[in-house]
């Protein structure tokens, strides 16, 4: 908004003019002045209205070309609305500017309030704007420490060592055990309580003995350092499945989706690549297989399964499947033999985990045809157990 003058004038008269000859602003402000005098009487005449301060200092602008001169005349006054029209309409009766003939036309008359909460608004707004932009805080920093306050009111103190954990190592049938506190912080941070972490390559007694009890996955870097501590913890421990941080990665920096596909693609221990663990396996490391009777699942059923399986691993859960081959269910690995008693028409149920004596018990009462998971070790007369290997699963 172009300054106007003091802040007590309440309108802006704007008027356009043309005169037929080339003229300056001097000849146009006194044509003004001149030219209304005695019209309206001495109280609003334009000279007595200025000295009283009515009527603030009149402004030209004006452009010349082909000989004549175009312009506006643009005065401000704190006079009522009234008033104000009134000297417009003295204004349009001049005749004559400088030595020619003019025309002069009254355009509007301009509320300066309505001018000034525009400004005030426009004002307003770019302070305000510029406020946010000064103590605007980054929503992905918010969440950071979101999840870090969270992460560390979950993390708990494991064992006589004070291993980093998760909340639920105990309570879980599953466990994840990495290698340091920050891995056990990035996998609580994408949802996986059920991890411990041995701060170091000396492996902690409380794990070597939390692992005789769990269905365990041994979770390490993705480096020469992660195959030493694979060889270590075989050494004393017991695992289940090995899983590996993609090469050059560390367990402490993976995403969500990267620790999922690094846990979908664990292996067997059995399986783990030659060399990876030293001397002869004890009884500790490698339960001795479960006799059962030979595995007889007819192929489609085979091929139906493989897509749960793939879907189910590393979600520490399973998946209740009726005769059409659709999931009416899905639940934590540690209900499964609960939600077998108590849900009827059960057809297979696909696991992210052992296949339990007491799973397989409990399938057995509730008429269950089929139970796929990662390892057998139960038995059934009527319920096809079968492992993901079974039903030609390979792990990628």
């Amino acid at each position: 908004m172009a300054k106007i003058g003091p802040a007590s004038f309440k309108y802006v008269l704007r008027a356009k003019f043309t005169v037929e000859s080339l003229v300056d602003k001097p000849d146009v402000i006194g044509a003004v002045f001149g030219q209304t005098e005695g019209l309206l009487g001495e109280e609003l005449d334009l000279r007595e209205a200025q000295k009283n301060g009515k009527i603030g200092r009149i402004n030209v602008e004006s452009t010349s070309s082909g000989g004549k001169t175009t312009g506006e005349i643009i005065i401000p006054t704190s006079l009522d609305i009234a008033e104000t029209a009134l000297v417009g309409a003295a204004i349009e009766t001049i005749d004559r500017i400088g030595p020619s003939k003019a025309k002069v036309t009254v355009s509007g008359i301009e509320d300066v309030r309505v001018s000034k909460r525009e400004y005030i608004m426009n004002k307003a707004l770019q302070l305000l704007n510029e406020a946010l932009k000064a103590s605007a805080v980054d929503t992905t920093e918010l969440l950071q420490k979101l999840y870090d306050e969270v992460r560390q009111k979950e993390l708990i103190e494991y064992g006589s060592e004070k291993l980093p954990a998760g909340p639920e190592i105990n309570d879980s049938d599953e466990i994840i055990v990495v290698e340091g506190r920050a891995d056990v912080m990035n996998m609580l941070k994408h949802g996986f309580p059920n991890v411990i972490g041995m701060n170091g390559t000396n492996i902690p007694k409380s794990v070597i003995d939390l692992s005789r009890k769990k269905t365990v996955t041994l979770f390490v870097d993705g480096d020469r350092g992660g195959d030493m501590i694979v060889n270590a913890f075989l050494q004393l421990g017991h695992a289940d499945f090995i899983a590996k941080a993609p090469s050059g990665t560390e367990v402490e920096e993976l995403s969500k989706k990267e620790i999922n596909q690094s846990l979908r693609a664990k292996v067997p221990v059995e399986d783990y690549e030659p060399g990876a663990r030293r001397g002869e396996p004890s009884h500790e490391r490698s339960p001795a297989p479960v006799s059962r009777q030979a595995v007889n699942v007819p192929q489609d059923i085979k091929d139906k399964s493989l897509g749960l399986v793939n879907e189910i691993i590393g979600t520490r859960g399973a998946f209740l499947v009726n005769d059409k081959f659709e999931i009416v269910g899905k639940i934590p690995y540690k209900e499964v033999e609960a939600a077998i008693l108590n849900i009827e028409n059960i057809f297979m149920i696909v696991l992210d985990g052992v296949i339990t004596d007491e799973i397989a018990k409990a399938a057995e009462q509730n008429d269950i045809k089929y139970v796929i998971g990662s390892r057998v070790s139960g038995n059934s007369a009527t319920v096809q157990l079968a492992s993901y290997e079974d039903i030609g699963y390979r792990y990628k």
